[in-house]
């Protein structure tokens, strides 16, 4: 063979055994190798891509020897093409077998269910719809990559390390031989974000170089990524708590925790002992060595938001009127409300994401069936039965407590009565018809009560405020523009109700049971308002309420529940910002799910607490009827709490490539703090920017702010690439509540633009909270503090 003077990776015999060698081993390390699934997977399949009845092509799909991504490969695709035709199985939201995306369930009936599967996407990319040689081959398929789904969810930080730094070895083996040359580690360099100096990088190749070769062999080129995987700075805060510098003792590891404001007890240092050391020697004997240290701060147990609150915590059998609830506008709507496709797509996305208050804009359609679109534009329709099918299958899937249905009626009665037909049928025991008690109604039911309920918010039968016609009774739509006209602006005219009159369906009519959309008629006899009715106010009209009348617009939203929309003129389906109706304790701010920004990572970082479950309770000054909190005017009033935020933004690990396309473009990353709440406690500050490393830049950079009213606030991390001269590329977020923000040394994990994870990229900072001069260690502590204060 070496005589021959080719490569080794030149023979193709050989070439197909290393795949093969390369396969079962990464098998194994996924601890995956008795899965027949995964092995038939790894070996390809035959299948066809659908897009239509007339739109089938074959492909070959092959999940490569990584054993997390999946080659989708057309026989007729360029070079550039096939590069771009993968898919990780960390960019996979869900599979979902038989017919059961939109495009499948149009050719149900002329395609076997049983031998298709779709691939369901997270962000904007597009689902992949398959049609499998058999049943059995589908099978295999689904499972796999479930299989394959649930071990990536349940990975540490150290094996997303491995598998990271794995595949950028792969891409830098030019020759696939399993060794690298010096020029090959100067492209892995570079592939992974980080511009060593020549000096060093050929210091710490020669190093690592035991044999001498000119070339790093397998145990070699791990000792390089060991080297730059290092992380001095946890090293320096596990020297600061071990006494002799090799190990932590259990109480030495006892006082760090106390520090942390964690459990310090002896028993809960030993089980992390026990838990996180891979040392035999010094698990046996209770000590933690720095590779166990470090495996411990980079595990979800050492987050920074509180793991109390990714459960359900908060009380739950509140009035629905006490808490914020998560809300989609335009819900059908896949991009702009221009042109852009309507489709039950995003329902799936924004109910899996804990959305539990949908937009159904109806219009008449033919054949006597309702559909949904935005109105007098160039957006698809889709079928109003189909969205309710897809409503009665994920309502509950993310949440289990009530999802609101929000009606935008603009049907006729006949097709009004199909409406609440299909509602029925469909929904059947699921759907709310009738209260929950024939009481008379003080307060809205709470979440609790409603558990696995739909709500249907819409016009209700009101025969005393208009003439009756023949198929039904007199009521106004529940469009979001008749809202905004009988608003709260006093310069619009008010109209004659016999003028906006329409017919409502006595069918539709009666599912209206706790959300009766009425017009906003100010704040005269706020007590004297039925429970059950609420309004939608249009951005601008919120805004102007919040700013004249803020304290009473508080007390208004205290009983009655309020939705927000985003203003008409909106074409982009851009967002306003939410925290401005948050602090005035508006429930449903309803924002374009499906347009990515900071409104929507506020709104995610608003909704991550409470077990993502789409509901959080309001701060107890946004809950009174008799409340004195100002929305623009909180200083010494109530949930006033100066309390100081200190973080230190110490350093980043394994920050992307934004400028993929040039293969030496390297990032100069820099992260800003921003705090989202009152007025007042609005505020942002930056690190300095740290030149040609993405891979780990340090700032240790201490960042101060000052918060009025901590109970409102959320924290955005945002990393950046800076540029000299043009706007700073978006690197990756995340925001917090405040108060599900822990203390102490923490690792942040960002997330992409469109809120998936961006693994195994994370902030390193360090968190302090003192409140009136005195350090608060622990989350509990802080929110005894908060509560009693308020």
């Amino acid at each position: 063979m070496l005589g021959s003077g080719k490569s080794p990776a030149s023979n193709p015999k050989d070439q197909r055994r290393k795949v093969a060698e390369k396969s079962v081993d990464s098998i194994r390390r996924l601890g995956l190798h008795d899965s027949e699934d995964i092995r038939t997977m790894m070996q390809g399949s035959n299948m066809t891509k659908v897009r239509s009845s007339r739109w089938q092509k074959s492909r070959n799909l092959r999940l490569l020897e990584d054993g997390l991504t999946v080659w989708c490969e057309s026989t007729k695709s360029s070079r550039k093409a096939k590069a771009q035709q993968t898919f990780a199985v960390t960019e996979v939201e869900c599979v979902r077998e038989g017919c059961q995306s939109e495009t499948l369930r149009r050719l149900s009936g002329s395609v076997p269910e049983n031998q298709c599967f779709t691939v369901v996407f997270r962000g904007a990319r597009k689902s992949l719809d398959l049609l499998c040689p058999c049943e059995e081959e589908a099978q295999r398929w689904v499972r796999g990559l479930r299989a394959l789904k649930e071990h990536v969810a349940n990975m540490t930080q150290k094996e997303k390390l491995d598998h990271w730094i794995r595949g950028y070895l792969r891409r830098a083996d030019q020759n696939q031989d399993g060794k690298m040359s010096y020029d090959e580690v100067k492209r892995l360099l570079q592939m992974i974000n980080i511009d060593l100096s020549e000096q060093y990088a050929r210091s710490l190749f020669k190093r690592c170089d035991r044999s001498g070769d000119g070339r790093l062999d397998h145990i070699e080129i791990e000792e390089f990524c060991r080297e730059l995987l290092r992380r001095p700075e946890l090293d320096s805060v596990f020297r600061h708590y071990s006494s002799n510098g090799n190990v932590l003792a259990t109480a030495e590891l006892r006082d760090f925790l106390g520090d942390q404001g964690e459990d310090a007890s002896l028993n809960h240092a030993q089980s992390l002992i026990l838990t996180y050391e891979l040392n035999e020697w010094a698990q046996k004997n209770l000590f933690m060595t720095q590779n166990g240290f470090t495996m411990y701060m980079l595990s979800r147990e050492n987050d920074v938001v509180n793991p109390i609150h990714t459960k359900v915590y908060l009380d739950m059998t509140r009035p629905l009127t006490h808490y914020f609830i998560s809300s989609s506008h335009n819900t059908y709507l896949t991009k702009d409300q221009v042109t852009s496709a309507s489709s039950t797509e995003p329902y799936i996305r924004a109910l899996n994401q804990g959305c539990r208050c949908v937009e159904l804009d109806c219009w008449d359609g033919d054949k006597g069936e309702p559909v949904i679109y935005h109105g007098h534009t160039l957006t698809s329709k889709v079928p109003f039965k189909e969205v309710i099918e897809t409503i009665n299958q994920y309502a509950f899937k993310a949440s289990p407590y009530p999802l609101i249905l929000s009606l935008e009626n603009h049907c006729s009665v006949e097709q009004q009565a199909v409406m609440a037909k299909h509602l029925r049928t469909i929904l059947g025991s699921k759907l709310l018809t009738k209260p929950l008690s024939d009481r008379l109604l003080k307060d809205l039911p709470s979440p609790e009560e409603l558990k696995g309920r739909i709500l249907v918010k819409g016009k209700k039968h009101t025969p005393h405020l208009g003439q009756l016609g023949k198929n039904g009774s007199c009521a106004s739509f529940s469009s979001s523009s008749e809202d905004e006209l009988a608003g709260s602006n006093k310069n619009t005219p008010k109209k004659d109700p016999a003028k906006v009159c329409s017919k409502l369906s006595t069918e539709l009519s009666e599912l209206v049971v706790y959300c009766r959309s009425v017009p906003f008629r100010g704040f005269e006899n706020i007590a004297q308002k039925p429970p059950n009715e609420m309004s939608s106010f249009s951005e601008s009209d919120a805004l102007k309420l919040i700013k004249d009348t803020g304290k009473l617009f508080v007390r208004h939203n205290s009983r009655q529940l309020s939705r927000i929309y985003p203003s008409g003129q909106r074409l982009q389906s851009s967002n306003y910002d939410p925290q401005e109706m948050w602090n005035a304790g508006c429930h449903m701010v309803a924002l374009n799910f499906q347009t990515p920004g900071e409104q929507m990572d506020l709104n995610q970082g608003r909704f991550l607490s409470n077990g993502r479950c789409g509901y959080v309770l309001k701060p107890s000054f946004l809950c009174s009827p008799a409340s004195n909190f100002n929305p623009e005017n909180t200083g010494g009033g109530p949930g006033h709490i100066p309390t100081q935020l200190t973080i230190r933004i110490i350093s980043a690990q394994q920050l992307p490539k934004i400028n993929t396309d040039k293969a030496s473009s390297i990032v100069d990353p820099q992260v800003w703090v921003e705090i989202h709440g009152v007025a007042i406690d609005n505020a942002r500050d930056k690190t300095q920017r740290i030149d040609n490393n993405g891979f780990n830049p340090r700032w240790d950079c201490t960042l101060s702010f000052q918060l009025q009213v901590p109970e409102l606030a959320l924290v955005r991390f945002v990393v950046e690439d800076h540029d000299h001269t043009a706007k700073n590329d978006f690197v990756g977020q995340f925001t917090v509540p405040f108060t599900s923000l822990r203390t102490g040394y923490r690792h942040v994990h960002l997330l992409k633009a469109d809120g998936s994870s961006l693994s195994p990229a994370t902030l390193f900072i360090h968190v302090k909270v003192s409140c009136k001069g005195v350090r608060i260690k622990s989350v509990s502590e802080r929110m005894a503090m908060v509560k009693g204060k308020a």
